[in-house]
């Protein structure tokens, strides 16, 4: 008898250091999706009119795969930043052109999956397009990489200028043969924006936006950019032909981490 008032005891300890363990561990270990602060907006409810094309929810990356952290193709931005692209938006609309965004705000978990691919030297594979001339090794070293971003606070979105009518650019097919970025127009992945010397995210010093070997149409399509976003606030990266960032920005030391996405009906 005694034995068995032993196992009993031993039973019920254990059930209830399981019913303490199931109570507590999903709480423990739970941890609620940040949301962004209410000072951002989704584009499209400020500026309807700007095209997007988020390349980072798409496997035509630099990696070759979506990115981490990109659950939707919405940009995403401050709303000071979101204001000055619709007028921005206005000025081109009257020469008969329109704004396109590929990439707004960036959450810090993207930023690390960049980090975790350029670490691994074996992975190469859209290296034909991307960054054919730049060893992968050195792209923390240039500058292509690093540990933080600026996109990561809300102000700073990578854009470019399309002529309209536009046409939707095709989808990326996964294993097709890649050309260079910095090839001519009519060679490199097609774009409907307008020719700026090299496409977007190309690794090459021929993106750097007053690189002198860029002449001709396509250093006026790039000051027309520039121009025109420099005229409501932005200031341009001189290594990125497509980088801006608005200026004062709301949030000039924050690093936000929420997911690219904006449900139906959120507010705005």
């Amino acid at each position: 008898m005694t034995r068995l008032r032993t196992v009993l005891r031993v039973l019920a300890a254990s059930a209830a250091a399981l019913l303490a363990l199931s109570t507590t561990a999903p709480a423990a270990q739970a941890r609620p999706e940040p949301t962004p602060p209410r000072e951002f907006v989704a584009l499209r409810t400020v500026a309807p009119t700007i095209i997007q094309e988020m390349r980072y929810v798409t496997p035509h990356t630099f990696m070759g795969v979506a990115v981490t952290g990109y659950r939707q193709p919405v940009c995403i931005v401050t709303r000071p930043t979101a204001e000055a692209l619709r007028t921005a938006q206005a000025k081109l609309l009257r020469q008969g052109y329109s704004l396109k965004v590929y990439d707004c705000y960036r959450p810090q978990r993207a930023v690390d999956h960049f980090v975790r691919w350029a670490e691994d030297l074996q992975d190469e594979r859209m290296k034909a397009e991307f960054y054919p001339r730049v060893d992968k090794s050195r792209l923390f070293a240039d500058g292509y990489i690093a540990e933080k971003s600026g996109h990561s606070r809300g102000s700073t979105v990578d854009l470019t200028v399309v002529k309209l009518p536009a046409l939707p650019t095709r989808p990326y097919v996964p294993g097709e043969r890649l050309a260079p970025c910095y090839g001519p127009k009519a060679e490199r992945f097609p774009d409907n924006s307008v020719d700026m010397g090299t496409g977007f995210d190309c690794f090459d010093t021929l993106a750097h936006t007053d690189d002198p070997r860029v002449q001709g149409e396509q250093r006026a399509n790039r000051q027309l950019l520039k121009r025109t976003l420099a005229s409501v606030g932005f200031t341009n990266l001189p290594e990125e032909w497509w980088h801006f960032t608005y200026k004062p920005e709301t949030f000039p030391d924050s690093y936000f981490d929420f997911p690219v996405a904006w449900p139906r009906g959120a507010r705005n």
